[in-house]
């Protein structure tokens, strides 16, 4: 009696198990095509459009690149992951981390370039360099080639 009930719950543990659906994997490449070339158009319209302040225009645009992004992760994961479903619970225990591993990144990198531009501004060293031109250099290539300086010889397979 205890085999039958064990193959009739391994037989009916067999029907729940998920199956492969073309259609949820076409609808994902359908969602993620379409905000592709929805970035590509708004790329191509910056370069081919002129704007009266390119510069408002580019953050925005940088902006709507991140949250575009953003949502093609968001659905990536959600898909292809099986994100989507988990239990509340796993999902937060995923995303926070990454969340945060973000912000870090984010923090960093933000950091380093306020350091960049505070050393830059008031290092004594950088202002007194930056000033100085470069000197030229002492002779060109080509120039004087016959010319051998204090006695050098030239030997063959040697760089000179």
């Amino acid at each position: 009696m205890e085999n039958a009930h064990a193959a009739e719950h391994h037989h009916h543990a067999h029907d729940e198990q998920h199956t492969f659906d073309r259609k949820a994997v076409w609808r994902t490449f359908r969602i993620l095509l379409y905000i592709t070339v929805f970035e590509l158009v708004l790329a191509i319209g910056y370069y081919s459009i002129t704007f009266s302040n390119p510069e408002l225009v580019k953050h925005i645009l940088n902006g709507v690149f991140i949250i575009l992004t953003l949502a093609k992760a968001f659905y990536i994961i959600a898909e292809f992951m099986h994100l989507r479903h988990e239990i509340r619970n796993m999902i937060l225990t995923i995303s926070i981390p990454a969340l945060l591993f973000i912000w870090f990144i984010t923090a960093f990198l933000w950091d380093g370039n306020s350091y960049k531009n505070l050393r830059n501004t008031y290092d004594r060293h950088y202002l007194d360099h930056s000033k100085e031109k470069a000197p030229a250099p002492a002779g060109h290539h080509g120039e004087g080639h016959d010319e051998k300086k204090h006695g050098e010889t030239q030997e063959p397979g040697k760089l000179h």
